[in-house]
């Protein structure tokens, strides 16, 4: 009877092509969604301010695939923004017809899915933050992971907001619609709230699943590392 031998375990380059499958298909769903955008946008000027991040983010993204390769949640995750930031840019955030619906639903009096971009605007920078300070620092394990990860957050966040700031100086009323604020003289306040509780809500729920995440892809420590270095040092530390 022949030996029955076990199946070899995946080979490292089987799990690298593996891995970047996901991310390959998400950029072309991303950029077919960014194409198909442009056509019928409801203000090509506020089309152009909306989806910018997307047409800098996305090369970049790109070009650092093989020395800065991203998490497949992370890659997900920034899918998904530049889904909603599409979205917001094709119809203006305050047109959104899903924002339209919940606010007939609701009887509340604004279009919500400008809150709701704010609010993804915390929630995966703050996925992006804590990559970043895990791959590249030793912040790994310390407690002040997630308060700098918020603190970045809603530093991003005061930064978009004097984007807009300077958007409304130079456009004047063509910028209104990239604005959004829909008569809410808060609404500075209340997106920079929204990305703050978006950016702690990300950490509650997703810390572990992206440790997960990183661990599957060996990016457990800081990118450019050697294992045997860090190994080393563990032993140099430990009493």
């Amino acid at each position: 009877m022949a030996a029955i031998t076990p199946n070899p375990a995946p080979s490292l380059d089987m799990r690298l092509s593996s891995s970047r499958r996901l991310p390959a298909a998400l950029a072309v769903a991303v950029t077919a969604a960014l194409v198909v955008s442009r056509f019928g946008a409801a203000d090509p000027t506020t089309w152009l301010l909306e989806t910018v991040w997307v047409m800098a983010g996305l090369p970049l993204v790109i070009l650092l695939r093989n020395r800065f390769p991203l998490s497949g949640l992370l890659c997900v995750l920034l899918a998904a923004h530049a889904l909603v930031l599409i979205v917001g840019g094709h119809y203006t955030y305050a047109e959104v017809p899903a924002g339209d619906w919940v606010r007939d639903w609701l009887g509340w009096d604004r279009n919500p899915y400008d809150r709701f971009g704010h609010l993804v605007q915390g929630f995966v920078p703050a996925i992006l933050v804590r990559e970043l300070l895990v791959r590249t620092s030793p912040l790994r394990g310390s407690r002040w992971l997630p308060v700098l990860t918020v603190c970045a957050c809603l530093a991003f966040s005061a930064v978009f907001e004097m984007l807009e700031w300077l958007a409304a100086v130079t456009g004047g009323e063509a910028a209104d619609a990239f604005l959004g604020t829909q008569g809410d003289v808060w609404d500075t306040q209340w997106d920079m709230f929204c990305a703050l509780i978006g950016a702690v809500c990300a950490l509650l729920v997703l810390s572990r699943v992206h440790d997960r995440a990183l661990t599957r892809l060996g990016l457990e420590r800081p990118a450019g590392r050697p294992r045997a270095e860090a190994e080393t040092q563990a032993v140099r530390v430990s009493p």
